[in-house]
């Protein structure tokens, strides 16, 4: 038997199977952190930002939110609006500067039955693709195999933003 060894998700695997009891909305704790390598922002804007998602499906998975916490397209007003979708924009064009995926799903979950994992606080994920990254571990063991840690997922992202 062959064995896939990553370390470093222990963190992450014992983060997600502990019940902390903590159900605060991470789109409102994270950018009020003070540490935005800990809370893996990417990019802040004037009313929304942009993070890593912790629970990646591929790497470089962002997530763009509003600082304002809203559950729906129609409760963000105007500039909320315009400023998630440049945001969006700006994620992709940092994303293929740092990572030069061959596509993209971009997309909001809205509510639980929609697959929303946060279902009060509006967001949009951005995930970037490969050519040939979907593969047997998904299907067969329900796991993703992440080839690189969140840090430098974060440094590389970061970069590529501020080149704009």
């Amino acid at each position: 038997m062959e064995r896939l060894w990553a370390p470093w998700r222990l963190e992450y695997v014992a983060g997600a199977s502990s019940d902390k009891g903590d159900d605060r909305c991470i789109f409102c704790v994270k950018p009020d952190d003070g540490d935005d390598d800990r809370a893996l922002i990417v990019h802040r804007g004037e009313r929304c930002f942009v993070l890593l998602n912790l629970y990646p499906y591929s790497n470089g998975h962002l997530m763009v939110a509003p600082y304002r916490h809203v559950a729906t397209p129609g409760e963000l007003d105007a500039e909320e609006r315009a400023e998630l979708w440049e945001l969006m924009a700006g994620s992709t064009a940092a994303l293929d500067r740092a990572m030069a995926p061959h596509g993209y799903n971009a997309g909001l979950n809205l509510g639980r039955v929609a697959g929303a994992g946060v279902e009060g606080h509006i967001h949009m994920h951005v995930v970037p693709r490969w050519n040939g990254d979907t593969n047997f571990m998904p299907v067969l063991a329900d796991v993703r195999v992440m080839p690189e840690h969140l840090s430098r997922t974060l440094e590389r992202v970061r970069d590529a933003w501020d080149e704009r």
